[in-house]
């Protein structure tokens, strides 16, 4: 292929990208629910812009193409919400998915003052939650949202290695559509 997926911090310029990205690939989440009102298909270039100045939001770029993003906040009580973890579908299941959760996570435990993480999907997401669970994440919880949807809510904590910033030995398991 002669190019490398690398991962980096985004961008104010990565904003249209990304935006194009996650509009693509919750399609797939939006069939799968009936719903094509959900918050990811909606939301404007100004709101993305508008987390990309507070959140940590992480990339993959093949060449200058964005490939992949996830984004992650840490509330006052140091629990780190990943959220929209997305991969081009012609770059799923490859373990994509996998180095961007790794690196969110890192970088969250580095920058800011972390305890956990917490992440959601619904619960027919099947290949979120494989991925989610081969990462250490545990579900704690299920919310009935519509007659069509329920939240999975998983955790799991802070690891000796992601706080230090060592990469965790873990495999790059099966890459999920989003977070």
């Amino acid at each position: 292929m002669g190019t490398s997926v690398t991962i980096s911090a985004a961008t104010d310029q990565d904003a249209e990208q990304i935006l194009k990205l996650q509009y693509l690939c919750y399609q797939q989440e939006a069939a799968l629910y009936d719903d094509y009102a959900i918050e990811p298909l909606t939301q404007t270039l100004q709101a993305l812009r508008a987390e990309l100045g507070e959140a940590c939001v992480v990339v993959a770029r093949l060449g200058e193409e964005v490939v992949g993003s996830v984004r992650g906040t840490v509330d006052e009580g140091g629990t780190a919400r990943i959220a929209k973890l997305i991969v081009h579908p012609r770059m799923q299941r490859h373990g994509l998915g996998g180095r961007l959760l790794d690196a969110v996570e890192q970088r969250l435990a580095a920058e800011r003052s972390v305890t956990g993480f917490r992440l959601f999907t619904g619960h027919r997401s099947e290949g979120n939650l494989r991925l989610y669970r081969s990462h250490g994440y545990l579900p704690v919880g299920t919310e009935q949202l519509t007659s069509r949807l329920s939240v999975v809510t998983l955790e799991k904590e802070l690891r000796q290695e992601t706080a230090v910033g060592t990469p965790p030995g873990r495999s790059q398991g099966e890459f999920a559509a989003q977070a």
